[in-house]
């Protein structure tokens, strides 16, 4: 999976992040849209400098993106939780 950086932020693609949260990636737009798939980016420091950290909400799944520079995904986490 790969992540696209640019100034406006980052981007996944629907068909790669549909299947994470469990829907079809011709929804995932539209959900974003709604607000029902909310999203959060954060930049490593120190030890994590270069890498960056993208989290999803939607209903009661995280998902969580490590990626690094260049916007290969280095690690996924899903848990239920809350938001």
């Amino acid at each position: 999976m790969q992540v696209t950086f640019t100034p406006e932020g980052a981007t996944v693609d629907a068909h790669d992040l549909g299947p994470l949260l469990g829907i079809i990636p011709a929804d995932v737009p539209a959900k974003m849209r709604a607000g029902e798939i909310t999203s959060q980016s954060e930049q490593g420091v120190d030890e994590d400098e270069g890498r960056t950290r993208l989290t999803f909400w939607y209903k009661d799944q995280r998902i969580r993106l490590i990626c690094g520079p260049d916007g290969t995904v280095l690690k996924t986490t899903r848990i239920t939780a809350a938001r």
